[in-house]
């Protein structure tokens, strides 16, 4: 893979690759902010650049605010985790750690640094996953248990548009970044995901036993509306 990386004005660093089978060109924003365009291998990067240009708009609704988006110290992470920043006046490398509670950044830089955000974003995201993987199996399971279903397998990861998804062989998918929503939404989607089990669609059997398992369905699905799979750090806690 070939790549370059420019400065677009108005949006920021843009990432240019050119990856060999690729047929179109393809935009997309990272969790961060990140904006990357793939292209054929054969088309010339400035190319990708005009195509990032004249889509300025739609990258700027997909971008995070990065004022009120910056993590703070203290910033809670998922449901024990929270960021602890360390300021070391003259260090010359960024550390991270994830402890038992914490998500600590060691660094020389402002906590306001784009790459001293960058890092802790990463951090925070391992430190997500950890506790999906530690927490949403065990839960999965006791719901299946409770309410009669079966699956092969669950895996969790990192997922762009989804809350999780059903294989037909029942492997279950669920995405780490349900660790930042409360659990009755958590719930919702590992019981959608359960019932996918014994319909891999969404026909009127499937919602049937949805809500038999899940009488209030409906109210949760529209406060599940509120929220995208995409990296969302909570407030600092005031003590």
């Amino acid at each position: 893979m070939a790549q370059k990386i420019v400065l677009l004005q108005g949006v920021g660093e843009v990432t240019l690759s050119k990856r060999k089978g690729t047929k179109s060109i393809r935009l997309s924003v990272g969790p961060t902010g990140k904006v990357r365009v793939g292209i054929p291998y054969w088309l010339p990067y400035s190319a990708g650049l005009e195509f990032a240009s004249q889509r300025r708009d739609w990258i700027s609704k997909h971008q995070p605010d990065t004022k009120s988006d910056l993590l703070a110290h203290g910033s809670r992470i998922g449901k024990s985790f929270r960021l602890d920043f360390v300021h070391e006046p003259g260090r010359a490398k960024n550390a991270t750690r994830i402890q038992a509670n914490s998500v600590r950044v060691v660094s020389g830089l402002d906590i306001s640094s784009p790459s001293l955000q960058i890092q802790a974003v990463r951090a925070a995201e391992r430190a997500l996953k950890k506790e999906a993987e530690a927490l949403l199996p065990g839960r999965l399971n006791e719901l299946a248990k409770r309410n009669g279903f079966s699956y092969r397998s669950v895996k969790v990861k990192r997922m762009t548009s989804r809350w999780g998804s059903c294989s037909s062989n029942k492997i279950i998918t669920l995405n780490y970044y349900l660790m930042q929503l409360p659990w009755q939404l958590i719930d919702y989607v590992l019981v959608h995901e359960l019932v996918h089990t014994k319909h891999l669609n969404h026909s009127k059997h499937f919602w049937a036993d949805f809500e038999e398992v899940t009488p209030n369905a409906k109210q949760i699905r529209k406060l599940l509306k509120d929220h995208r799979p995409v990296f969302k750090p909570a407030e600092p806690v005031v003590s």
